[in-house]
């Protein structure tokens, strides 16, 4: 069974770039036909789909972050990372890494990290 960490600093201040990177165990991702994806929930809100990177290295991205979310991924080291640019208070949310079958879908999740943005 595939096992995601999320890894990153809990703490950012605004106009900063936030960078997290996900951590996989038990799988490669690269294997087809899965996708790995990274959402958040913010304090008292519902969980946001922020973006993934697909077995082959293509990106999707939500459109309603797209200008500030850069995904990669390493190879070698198995992991993949999320930059979000510009962050701001409303950044602030436990952000979490999953694999799914399709780009918006999850079938197994990371533990999740806090991440707070504040000066």
């Amino acid at each position: 069974q595939v096992q995601l960490q999320e890894s990153g600093p809990g703490l950012v201040k605004p106009s900063q770039t936030l960078s997290l990177t996900c951590t996989v165990s038990g799988g490669s991702i690269t294997t087809s036909y899965y996708y790995w994806s990274w959402i958040r929930q913010p304090p008292g809100k519902g969980l946001e789909w922020m973006g993934a990177i697909d077995y082959s290295g293509i990106t999707y991205r939500n459109p309603s972050l797209k200008s500030r979310t850069s995904i990669s991924r390493d190879v070698p080291k198995n992991q993949f990372t999320l930059q979000l640019s510009s962050v701001t208070p409303e950044d602030t949310a436990v952000y979490y890494c999953a694999q799914g079958r399709r780009p918006k879908e999850q079938d197994y999740w990371g533990q999740g990290t806090q991440v707070t943005v504040s000066s």
